[in-house]
C-alpha cells in the first residue's frame, strides 16, 4: 500500500526561491525575534539598571556618552541608556501583545456573531463599531488613558479599544461571506447549533487576515505607546519606556546630550519596522490574490 504523504497547506509552504516581499518577511522576522530575544533576556544584559546608585554620582559624571563602560551613554540623570532601552523593549511587548491579544478577542467573536446572526445586533454593532473607528487612535487612546490611569494593563486597555473595530469589520464580511457555503447550510441542515456552527464550521474560514491585522496593530500600537508615554500617560516614570525616555532626552538634547535621543528613537523605529515587514509578508502568505500576481511577476 502506497504511502500518503502529508503536505502543509500551500499558504504554509514557504517557497525554495523566495521573492522580494518573501525576503522582506524574513528581515521582518529576524528583527522581531531579536527584540524577543533582548526583553527577554534584559536582566542578563543589564549593566547599570536603570538607574545607578547615589554613590556613582559622585565618583561617575552624568551623561556620559557612549563607551565601552557605557555602551549606549548615561543620561543626565545617571540613567543607563543601554538598561533602558532594553527593558523599554520589554515594557513595549508587554503592552503592545497584551492590547492587541485584547482587541481581537473582543473583535473576532463579535464579528462572527455579527456577521452571522445579522438582523438588529449587526446593525447596531456595525454603527458601534463604525464610530469607534472613525475616531483616531492615538487620540482614542489618550483619552482613555486619561480615565484608566497609568500601568501595563490600563496602557493595553486604552490602546487596544482603537484597534476592536479592524477585527471585527474584516472577521465580519468574512463571515458574511461564508455562511452561504454549501457546508455551513448543511451544517445547519442537520441541526448544529449555532455554537457549533461557529466555531467548528466558520471559525478556521475566516480568521486568515487575523495575523496580519495583529503584526501590523502591534507596530503601530507601539508607536501608540509610545506616544502616551511621551505625553507622560503611558507607564508609570520609574518604568523604562521609549516614549518617556524620548521626551527627557529631547529635553537634554540642546545641550549636546545626543546618545539619549538616537538609542530608544532607533530602537522604536526598528521594532516597528520589523513588524511591519513581517504583516506585509504574511499578508502575502494569507491572501491567494497576492501570491497569484507575485507568480505572474516570476
Amino acid at each position: 500500500m502506497a504511502m500518503i504523504k502529508r503536505q502543509l497547506p500551500s499558504f504554509l509552504r514557504f517557497p525554495k526561491n523566495p521573492n522580494l516581499s518573501q525576503r522582506f518577511m524574513l528581515i521582518g522576522l529576524a528583527i522581531t525575534l531579536l527584540f524577543l530575544l533582548l526583553a527577554f533576556f534584559a536582566p542578563v544584559f543589564q549593566a547599570w539598571g536603570w538607574l545607578q546608585n547615589p554613590k556613582d554620582f559622585l565618583s561617575n559624571p552624568i551623561h556620559d556618552p557612549p563607551s565601552a563602560q557605557y555602551w549606549f551613554g548615561t543620561s543626565r540623570l545617571g540613567h543607563d541608556v543601554f538598561s533602558r532601552t532594553l527593558f523599554g523593549a520589554q515594557a513595549a511587548l508587554q503592552v503592545v501583545i497584551l492590547a492587541t491579544a485584547l482587541s481581537m478577542v473582543i473583535g473576532v467573536p463579535l464579528g462572527m456573531v455579527s456577521g452571522y446572526l445579522g438582523g438588529k445586533l449587526d446593525k447596531v454593532l456595525l454603527f458601534l463599531m463604525d464610530s469607534i473607528y472613525t475616531l483616531p487612535g492615538l487620540l482614542l487612546s489618550v483619552t482613555l488613558a486619561f480615565v484608566v490611569g497609568r500601568g501595563i494593563l490600563n496602557a493595553a486597555i486604552a490602546i487596544s479599544i482603537a484597534y476592536i473595530p479592524q477585527y471585527y469589520r474584516v472577521v465580519r464580511n468574512h463571515t458574511v461571506s461564508v455562511k452561504t457555503e454549501v457546508f455551513i447550510e448543511a451544517a445547519q441542515a442537520m441541526g448544529a447549533s449555532t455554537w457549533i456552527v461557529l466555531s467548528r464550521y466558520l471559525f478556521f474560514n475566516v480568521i486568515q487576515s487575523v495575523p496580519v491585522l495583529f503584526t501590523l496593530n502591534a507596530a503601530d500600537a507601539i508607536l501608540v505607546l509610545g506616544g502616551l508615554g511621551f505625553l507622560g500617560l503611558g507607564l508609570p516614570e520609574e518604568v523604562p519606556e521609549w516614549g518617556h525616555d524620548l521626551k527627557q532626552a529631547l529635553e537634554a538634547l540642546p545641550t549636546g546630550i545626543w546618545w539619549t535621543t538616537l538609542f530608544p528613537g532607533l530602537a522604536m523605529t526598528l521594532m516597528v519596522v520589523g513588524l511591519s515587514l513581517l504583516g506585509e509578508g504574511l499578508n502575502e502568505f494569507v491572501n491567494p490574490r497576492l501570491r497569484r500576481q507575485n507568480s505572474i511577476r516570476k
